[in-house]
């Protein structure tokens, strides 16, 4: 799978939600679509953060979870450590700026309990 998307329309059957949607009250909605897209409207405002570690977590969604909007690539390892698979970099930020980004981190101070650990098994690539 590719962390950095490279076009921007959204994948099939992806379901886009507002930074603001009620999870908990469209959670059997969102189980039946096989790709999320969280929205950054400012790269400031940090509640798709919140809202796709609630889908890992609580959800225990196992589909793509997708970033759009203002994302930048300095964004990308804590997107990546909160559960999306995907991003769409805003049209100015370059795809070597990204890929190094990721690199950035590979492991962290703070441990998340077990029970809030997102059931993954690979970790996302970087696309060509």
């Amino acid at each position: 799978m590719q962390f950095i998307a490279t076009q921007d329309a959204l994948p099939e059957g992806a379901l886009l939600l507002d930074n603001d949607a009620d999870l908990l009250a469209r959670a059997e909605e969102i189980q039946r679509h096989p790709v999320l897209v969280l929205q950054f409207p400012k790269w400031t405002d940090g509640r798709a953060y919140s809202q796709a570690v609630l889908l890992r977590a609580r959800l225990r969604y196992q589909g793509e979870i997708r970033a759009t909007g203002e994302v930048l690539a300095d964004m990308l390892p804590l997107l990546r450590r909160c559960g999306f698979d995907a991003v769409q970099l805003r049209a100015d930020q370059r795809l070597e700026t990204a890929r190094r980004a990721l690199g950035y981190f590979d492991q962290h101070y703070q441990t998340v309990p077990p029970e809030r650990a997102p059931e993954r098994t690979a970790a996302p690539e970087v696309a060509p």
